[in-house]
């Protein structure tokens, strides 16, 4: 790996895009350190200390995590790029059932081009109603983070605070499209997808001052949780690059004294082909009860503000009921977004147009149904995995306290997830870049 990547830093244009992604990683970490107008950073840093315990916490750090940790500092990019990655995912979603998206989607780089466009486009309002429920989080917190934020005032412009919130919520937004930015940046210009790496830098960078931390406090523990994350980082990467290998046979064609086609190859169906997309959809399903609750925790209506507070302790981060239900709704998720993904696919078809069959598999039908079968029973692993992932922190706390607090204070099993993923990606992206060079590489 190090011979690699020394030939890859020898090779000029390829030196020039591992420099230029870690300059814009550089760029993305200096913004995460510039709050937004308005903040309490004593506040701040008591809602976000270890020893802060409330339900409001456990949210906040689970939020933290798909905007690269810059939530923590409440910055002017506290959002990262997670709005993006929802409209991605409703795009996602409804180009199967909108015939105009799916006649896009058909148009090849063209209609591409044009969906990504509508993507961004959907961006903006998503950033801007995620702004003002992390904005309102914020405000309600104990201490306030953001005392002069009101959701209300946003509507009320003879409100003292009209202006100071409208500022708030434009700098959110505009901090989530410069992210967003950042990362278009490394996709066109450096290595890797851009968007994944701007989530990685962020949940890394903290990950050097919590071990120190943990090193200082609990020897044990640390020791612990790296046994447990080598264990985990294992386990990640059989997930993620785990497939079954259909078989495919290709006919052979006979034109004049020529003849085409012929041999055989395969179809990778990989056993976690939803990556962490079911993750972000239960999380999101999870935390918009408790988001929603919290904004009436300070309510002056004492039965509507004891109703808030009970949800948002039902929606503890921390609690058995959270673990389970963030468990099934992986699974679920990762099925259902599977077959949305597999069926847009349609390998059947694409098969049979190549004059391709799956030996002792009538073409048409049959295909659709056996690769349909195939696909869901290797799920079933794909589901399971990531379902354990997920909620690994629950299970470290049967083992010992300890390792519960090395899991919440080092990286989360979703964080492990992501770092994992991106590094694997990554990886080959610079792989095929030195295979392209006739350089021997080192993924085998």
């Amino acid at each position: 790996m190090l011979d690699a990547l020394r030939n890859a830093m020898r090779l000029p244009d390829l030196r020039r895009k591992i420099l230029f992604t870690l300059l814009i990683l550089v760029i993305y970490r200096v913004a995460a350190h510039i709050p937004v107008p308005g903040v309490d950073l004593a506040a701040l840093a008591i809602v976000f200390s270890p020893e802060n315990a409330s339900a409001t916490t456990g949210l906040l750090n689970v939020m933290n995590i798909f905007s690269g940790g810059a939530l923590a500092n409440f910055s002017i990019v506290a959002m990262g790029v997670y709005p993006y990655i929802t409209a991605s995912i409703i795009m996602q979603l409804l180009t199967p059932i909108i015939p105009q998206l799916a006649a896009l989607q058909k148009e090849g780089d063209q209609g591409r081009r044009r969906i990504n466009q509508y993507t961004h486009w959907l961006t903006i309002p998503l950033a801007f109603l995620q702004g003002v429920g992390q904005a309102s989080i914020m405000a309600n917190t104990s201490p306030p983070v953001l005392p002069g934020f009101n959701a209300l005032n946003l509507l009320n412009p003879t409100s003292p605070q009209f202006i100071t919130s409208w500022a708030i919520m434009a700098t959110l937004v505009a901090g989530t499209m410069f992210a967003l930015w950042l990362g278009e940046l490394i996709s066109e210009q450096g290595i890797g997808s851009g968007v994944s790496i701007i989530i990685f830098g962020g949940i890394v960078a903290d990950i050097p001052r919590r071990i120190i931390n943990l090193a200082q406090t609990d020897i044990p523990a640390l020791i612990l949780f790296l046994v447990i994350t080598g264990i985990t980082i294992v386990g990640i990467v059989y997930l993620q690059e785990g497939q079954r290998r259909v078989p495919v046979q290709y006919g052979k064609r006979v034109r004049g004294m020529k003849v085409y086609g012929g041999g055989s190859t395969y179809i990778p169906l990989r056993v976690n082909s939803a990556g962490m997309i079911p993750l972000i959809f239960a999380v999101s399903i999870l935390i918009f009860p408790a988001l929603i609750a919290s904004f009436f925790q300070n309510s002056n209506v004492e039965w509507l503000r004891n109703f808030a507070v009970t949800i948002v302790n039902l929606f503890d981060t921390r609690s058995w009921l959270y673990a389970v239900t963030y468990f099934l709704l992986v699974i679920a998720f990762t099925f259902f977004y599977t077959y949305i993904i597999f069926q847009q696919q349609n390998l059947s078809e694409t098969l049979q147009n190549q004059g391709g069959f799956i030996p002792g598999i009538r073409p048409g039908p049959q295909t659709t149904k056996y690769l349909n079968g195939v696909v869901m029973r290797i799920t079933i692993i794909g589901a399971l995995g990531l379902g354990i992932i997920a909620i690994l922190p629950f299970l470290l706390a049967v083992i010992t306290p300890a390792a519960q607090q090395s899991g919440d204070l080092i990286i989360s099993s979703t964080g492990l997830l992501i770092v994992v993923g991106v590094v694997l990606d990554t990886m080959k992206q610079l792989e095929a870049q030195l295979m392209m060079r006739h350089y021997e590489g080192f993924i085998k």
